[in-house]
């Protein structure tokens, strides 16, 4: 029987709307679109710290719950039911009190929306300190039952480090841009990003490179063994809707129709 969990009964009600953009995620080892990350919004495009700013302690229960739904809602809209696409939703550990009890309106939306569980991939961000590593264990591990994919956001940037993947291994880890950032002539970066490829390959974790913002820097990190990507170079956020990608220009990149 799943447990209820006291936090979730007295988180209180958003007073503010907010609504979703989508960013691609390529896969260059089979030339198509993997996936995308669906990214909070204001009504009227406001950016993600806004929106942030705007979330009182009290409400981030509520807040987290709303924003898988608003995602799951949207992605059955807009994704093309046969090209198996990937929908990447950030969550706050530190919103999720009891992990099965938390899952319901999410497990709900799904199945609203007629949206297959596996299209769903949940990260979360490396920059929220964690108190409790046992608590987001527990969060990674009730997610695995029900076949969603994880991911650490902004990895190499934040509090834990590699010693988030002492703990647990996610299926996915994204490089933050901060490290991706100038790749193409920074040695150091270089070198940074070949010690995480090395020790995702071992661990049997897949890599995304995101904040892409010059052929340069996708180059470098394509010869370095990353297949994923994201960032501006493809194609920016768009509001309510998939943006068109375009890689005409790349001559060995071409996007599936």
């Amino acid at each position: 029987m799943t447990k209820s969990c006291e936090g979730c009964q007295n988180s209180i009600e958003l007073d503010f709307d907010f609504s979703m953009a989508f960013q691609p995620i390529y896969d260059t080892a089979n030339a198509r679109v993997w996936g995308y990350e669906a990214l909070i919004r204001g009504t009227v495009g406001e950016g993600a710290p806004t929106m942030l700013a705007r979330v009182a302690p009290e409400q981030k229960y509520r807040f987290d719950q709303a924003c898988r739904v608003k995602a799951i809602e949207l992605a059955a809209r807009l994704f093309p039911a046969d090209e198996n696409l990937k929908l990447s939703i950030n969550f706050m550990p530190n919103a999720v009190y009891e992990p099965a009890a938390c899952l319901k309106a999410t497990l709900l939306a799904a199945k609203r929306s007629d949206f297959p569980k596996s299209a769903i991939m949940f990260e979360f961000t490396e920059d929220e300190e964690i108190s409790d590593p046992m608590h987001l264990t527990n969060i990674i591990t009730e997610y695995r039952k029900h076949g969603f994919t994880t991911a650490i956001d902004d990895f190499g940037a934040g509090h834990a480090g590699l010693g988030l993947l002492v703990d647990f291994q996610p299926d996915l880890i994204k490089i933050d841009m901060k490290i991706i950032r100038d790749i193409d002539t920074s040695r150091a970066r270089q070198a940074v990003v070949s010690g995480i490829v090395g020790i995702a390959r071992a661990l049997d974790i897949t890599v995304l490179a995101e904040g892409i913002e010059t052929e340069a820097e996708f180059a470098v990190l394509k010869a370095a063994g990353i297949r994923l990507f994201q960032g501006y170079w493809f194609a920016r956020p768009a509001f309510e809707m998939l943006p068109k990608v375009n890689f005409s220009s790349v001559p060995d990149i071409r996007l599936k129709a």
